[in-house]
Parts: C-alpha cells; sequence; structure tokens
C-alpha cells in the first residue's frame, strides 16, 4: 500500500452527486466524497455498483444529473473534459495502432501545440517514468500489453494532470504481470507525487495500492476507509463479505450496556461481545483468525465450537478446511501450512476438531 505522508486539502470534491439514466435507472445516488491531495483512491465495488459512471463524471464524459463536482477548487460542470486538470487511461490502453511508442506520448502535447523542444523534452521525462525510455520507436503491435499500458500511462502522465484517472487499468494483463503493475503503479504515484484514483472490481487489487477504499454498492458509497479499516472493521455485512473471505453466523443481539451486545446463536449458544448493533446480526470472523485443535479450549476469552471436516482445498502455502458446525453454512479455516511433512495435521473429511477464535476478533454486523 502506498505510504507516502498526505495532505489533509481534497483536491477533488463530490457533493451530492446522482446519475440517472432513462428516467429512473439511478447508477450513482447521491455520493459526497473527498479525495486527498496526493492521494491513491480507489473505488472498489462489483460490476453495476456506480464506480465507472462516477469515474466518468470525474473525467467529464457524463454529466451528473444532480450535484456538484469540484477539482482543485473549480467547478467542473461548464468545463469539457479536455479542458479540466485532469487524464485517464483505460481499460483497453487505446493507444494509437499507426504510431511509434514516442508518437503515442507525445500525441496529447501537439494538440495542445506544444514547442517541439519541450514536446521532446517531456516525452522523453514520461517514458523514463514509465521504464521504457529505450523503446521510443517501437510500434504498439511489437510490444506485450504490460508494454502498452505503460505506454498509455505516459501519455496520460506527460500532460502532467492533477489527478489521474485509471479505469480497471490491469484487468486484461495476466496474474503476474498484474501483480508486477500493481507494485509498479504504486512507484510511479509516489513518484510523480500527484493523485491517483483508480476503479476496480479486484479487492486485492485494490487493498494492495490504496491509500484509501470507497467500497460502492448500487450506486452508493458503503464505506471509505484506509484498506486495514475496511478488512478488520467493515462497517456492515456486504463490506465484510465483498472485502476478502469472511465467515457470519447468524444470531440475534440484544443491548448489553457499555457498548456491548449479547448475542444468541443456535450453534454457538449466547455470548457477549463488544458491539452496537441489535436485532438480526451476523458474527463475523476472517477464517486465518481460526484455529483448530484436537483438545477442547478452556480459555473464557476464546469462542470455540465442534466441527466436523466437509471439504478441504489446498492452496500451497495454506488450506482452507471447510468445518460443519451445524449452522448449515460451512465455517472457513485458513490453516497455514509451516511444516515440510505432508502428513502432518492433515485434514480429513469426517474427522472432527475443536474449531476457535478471538472474541476480540469476532465483528457484530447488521445489514
Amino acid at each position: 500500500m502506498a505510504d507516502q505522508t498526505l495532505s489533509d486539502t481534497p483536491i477533488i470534491q463530490i457533493k451530492n452527486v446522482s446519475k440517472i439514466f432513462g428516467g429512473n435507472v439511478k447508477a450513482v445516488d447521491n455520493v459526497d466524497l473527498e479525495v486527498r491531495r496526493g492521494e491513491f483512491f480507489a473505488l472498489l465495488g462489483p460490476s453495476g455498483c456506480g464506480k465507472t459512471t462516477l469515474l466518468r463524471m470525474l473525467a467529464g464524459f457524463e454529466v451528473p444529473t444532480h450535484g456538484s463536482i469540484i477539482v482543485d477548487g473549480q467547478e467542473m460542470s461548464n468545463v469539457p473534459p479536455n479542458k479540466r486538470p485532469i487524464n485517464m487511461v483505460f481499460q483497453s490502453y487505446a493507444v494509437f495502432p499507426h504510431m511509434s511508442v514516442e508518437q503515442n506520448v507525445a500525441y496529447g502535447l501537439k494538440m495542445d501545440r506544444r514547442p517541439a523542444k519541450e514536446i521532446k523534452e517531456r516525452v522523453a521525462e514520461a517514458l523514463d517514468l514509465v521504464k521504457l525510455g529505450h523503446l521510443g520507436k517501437r510500434m504498439p503491435d511489437e510490444m506485450s500489453g504490460g508494454q502498452r499500458q505503460r505506454v498509455a500511462l505516459a501519455r496520460a502522465l506527460v500532460k502532467r494532470p492533477k489527478v489521474l484517472l485509471l479505469d480497471e487499468p490491469l484487468s486484461a494483463l495476466d496474474a503476474k504481470l498484474r501483480e508486477a503493475m500493481q507494485l509498479e503503479l504504486v512507484r510511479l504515484q509516489k513518484t510523480v507525487g500527484i493523485t491517483f484514483v483508480i476503479v476496480t472490481h479486484d479487492q486485492s487489487e485494490a487493498l494492495s495500492m490504496a491509500n484509501r477504499i470507497a467500497v460502492m454498492n448500487t450506486g452508493t458509497v458503503q464505506q471509505v476507509a484506509p484498506p486495514t479499516t475496511l478488512y478488520e472493521m467493515p462497517k456492515n455485512r456486504f463490506v465484510a463479505d465483498f472485502i476478502g473471505k469472511i465467515n457470519m453466523i447468524e444470531g440475534e443481539a440484544t443491548d448489553a450496556g457499555n457498548g456491548e451486545v449479547r448475542v444468541k446463536t443456535g450453534s454457538l449458544g449466547e455470548i457477549t461481545l463488544k458491539g452496537t448493533a441489535t436485532g438480526k446480526v451476523a458474527l463475523a470472523v476472517r477464517p486465518e483468525k481460526i484455529f483448530v485443535d484436537e483438545k477442547q479450549p478452556t480459555d473464557p476469552s476464546l469462542i470455540y465450537v465442534k466441527g466436523k471436516v466437509g471439504e478441504v482445498a489446498y492452496f500451497g502455502s495454506y488450506s482452507n478446511v471447510f468445518f460443519d458446525i451445524g449452522t448449515g453454512t460451512p465455517l472457513q479455516a485458513d490453516i497455514s501450512n509451516v511444516s515440510s511433512d505432508i502428513e502432518e495435521f492433515t485434514f480429513k473429511t469426517g474427522e472432527e476438531y475443536w474449531v476457535y477464535w478471538r472474541k476480540a476478533d469476532t465483528l457484530v454486523l447488521g445489514d
């Protein structure tokens, strides 16, 4: 995750913005957001949640039905896309196939009628930033997907925008190259120091790159927070379920005072936990926070239950083990494979173990 010191001053202010298509399809629903100067910010959510529509309104390719967008103190409602202090990198790269790398990167500056000497210097600087300085004479069809994506980045950065928008920029790359480009984008953003706003449906991509993430669903922002906060303290069931893997055990909660609730569940009995949600709730715990033992735990700070091994999925560094604990939904535990002895602690279907986790690692989530 990017870790540079950030300004508290917002460079983007999105105020009560909605976008309605066809008279009744609300793609974005009354969104309020601020993006800080120099921040790597992610809009994260499933397909159709409104994140790309919001990005297109920032770029000027869509006009808000209601609300206002302010960039660097200027209201954008009457500012066309080519006059905004913003540039955008598209999912499809959109590099010109008939132009060399240098010509692609220089295109925007030529349209702005910048002097030839300045264009040459800025193109060289942009290509060096994305580590393509030695490939300026190449044609796009002579380059890999990752290199073409770098050309698109250089073409956007050469204009020196105050904000760079990235619309699913890595989705067309294979898994290994995508991981490498995630690190490269973070390095690049730190180097140039401008604000990056990325749209993605890939939660691991957002977690690994962004300073803060806005999780969206059905046109609304569900939660805005740094990656660690989103993962460890999700605001509701949707965010908890969308960010990583999580177990949810249904229960009924009543207020127990002092910031605690008393939760009744079928499989775990009655438990008092920190929380404020009451009524129908879910007890949520991440699979990596669950432990397994043949002996029954006795520590009162733990929640424990007898579980029967169902499916086992081996992932090399860990095994994802599913336990039947009588709720109708298997409980997942990510068990680290710390030993190279393949016979050690091998789980077999039907075996019974005590499954346990800390009360402190248990979230009480409402809707």
